[in-house]
């Protein structure tokens, strides 16, 4: 079967768009002043650190991926004010970790309230700082919520015979998802009795962490915010004698330079690095499930670590995959997160919008027209729907589906993850080439295997290199006691979720060994 190329847009109708009312960026920025007046000015953000807001750091220009307008940026501090910030932190943290459970747990609900009570606001904010559109924004904001509450009414059993770090935990995370990541893990740390560190992502979300560590401030979390470069700032948050733990979500490339400084230095550490997360299709008929989940593997642009951005399929197989998968990514909506075709009608339902920024999308466009000069074979490439757009926006950071069969391996769509709404497949034609290509990437934290047979399943999960492998259906992070970690190069330290995330920042009996992925042994929970 020679493979076609189809192309596809949505089919949309209707008034050209309009912004929401209320929902500009201006709009946002004047209720951050209003329920922040502390942490916003006027003209930008502040840094947190010593227990109050801070002027200094050098204003870092920034846009919205949404449409490329200006919005605002970090205020990037060097590196002598980040060993200030954390040695600050450290006196903190000798105050909290003395603080009695109950108050501990008093303050960090009184968060919970304060964020929930800006749940629409916070949303705002990750729509126009990184492009969600308005359903998972809100998601988001909920996950980080609802997932430390779970926490709250567990916490004393986990907290049974531990103690607190000797020093504050160091975050530093990816812009992608900066509630149900970021002040999710901040705020069980600082439940668990410790002082907390967050570094701003460098491509966006100041505003809305900003807000988020205000209304924890507020109520007398010991919580750091600081914005700087990762070079100028890794020796403090990293290196620092006073950090101890440092919980880093990002690439391998920063993730390996961390990694070796912890491991120098036998500081507690939780290093979560993309993997080639693949979908493995062998001996199966079920096209039906496939075509449901097609587009929810799309949310986000797949622009998050547990992404499926490679197909494995069997051979014999293509022609009933294709018939499955294109007609399901041809009804991908991509467009403006905020933009209506009457005032009073909600924010659009959109599978995703624009990428981070302009650059990264400019970067895959890049990589897609190589793999196709250097052999691979365009089966799919979106259209833009000009109707889930404003009139004449900017739309540079935008990307459209685009689905190519097997990537030369000189392409970085062969062997990594695009982190963007770029699907490969690659055929094989026994059960050893597919899990050799399952197991491209040295590592993954979740993979799937849709296949009819149970036994077979069973067989072939365990040596696919991957910390989560579903059965035809996707795996995720999860939420509450659900674990998570991963394998290979894909992650470093202990592993978290559930009780492991309290483990992972608190001191247990002498000589336990947390489970995680460390360089001298890997122990599964």
């Amino acid at each position: 079967m020679a493979p076609t190329l189809t192309t596809s847009a949505p089919a949309t109708t209707g008034p050209a768009r309009v912004l929401k009312p209320g929902r500009s960026w201006p709009d946002a920025w004047r209720r951050c002043l209003a329920a922040a007046p502390e942490a916003f000015r006027d003209e930008g953000v502040l840094n947190l650190w010593n227990a109050g807001w801070r002027e200094g750091g050098r204003a870092h220009p920034a846009t919205t991926p949404v449409d490329g307008s200006p919005i605002a940026g970090a205020p990037r501090l060097d590196g002598a004010t980040a060993h200030h910030a954390v040695r600050a932190s450290l006196d903190q943290h000798r105050a909290w970790r003395h603080l009695p459970l109950p108050e501990r747990r008093a303050r960090v609900a009184a968060t919970l309230d304060a964020l929930a009570e800006h749940r629409e606001l916070l949303a705002l904010l990750l729509v126009w700082e990184i492009g969600k559109p308005w359903r998972l924004a809100q998601a988001d904001v909920d996950r980080a919520v609802d997932g430390v509450r779970w926490y709250l009414d567990g916490i004393e059993p986990m907290l049974a015979g531990r103690a607190p770090l000797d020093g504050p935990v160091s975050n530093i995370a990816s812009w992608n998802y900066p509630m149900s990541v970021l002040v999710h893990a901040v705020l069980v740390q600082a439940l668990a009795g410790n002082a907390v560190i967050a570094k701003t992502p460098t491509d966006g979300g100041v505003a809305c962490l900003t807000l988020a560590c205000a209304l924890a401030a507020r109520e007398g979390l010991p919580v750091t915010l600081v914005s700087g470069s990762g070079g100028e700032l890794s020796p403090a948050l990293v290196r620092a004698p006073e950090i101890g733990c440092v919980s880093f979500v990002g690439g391998r490339d920063t993730g390996a330079a961390v990694a070796t400084a912890v491991a120098d230095l036998g500081k507690r550490h939780v290093l979560e690095q993309e993997g080639l997360n693949t979908w493995g299709i062998w001996k199966h008929t079920d096209w039906d499930a496939l075509t449901a989940v097609i587009p929810k593997l799309f949310d986000y642009g797949k622009q998050r670590c547990t992404a499926y951005p490679r197909f494995v399929v069997q051979r014999e197989l293509f022609d009933e995959f294709l018939a499955a998968y294109l007609p399901a990514v041809a009804t991908l909506r991509v467009g403006h997160p905020l933009a209506v075709a009457r005032d009073g009608d909600p924010c659009p339902e959109l599978d995703f919008g624009p990428l981070i920024n302009a650059a990264k999308a400019r970067d895959l466009h890049a990589q897609v027209a190589d793999a196709i000069d250097r052999g691979a074979v365009p089966l799919h490439r979106g259209r833009a729907a000009p109707e889930l757009f404003l009139p004449d926006q900017d739309t540079s950071a935008y990307v459209h589906p685009v689905t190519l069969l097997d990537p030369p391996p000189s392409s970085p769509l062969h062997h990594a993850e695009p982190f963007g709404p770029v699907d490969t497949i690659v055929l094989v034609d026994t059960e050893a080439e597919l899990l050799a290509a399952m197991n491209a990437s040295n590592g993954a934290l979740v993979a799937t295997l849709s296949t009819d047979d149970r036994a077979d399943f069973d067989r072939l999960a365990p040596q696919i290199r991957a910390f989560k492998v579903g059965h035809g259906t996707p795996r995720s992070r999860g939420d509450r006691d659900e674990l998570f970690g991963g394998f290979g190069a894909s992650w470093r330290g202990a592993f978290v979720g559930g009780e492991l995330l309290v483990r992972a920042v608190t001191r247990g009996p002498a000589g336990e060994r947390p489970p995680g992925n460390f360089p001298e042994y890997q122990l599964m929970p």
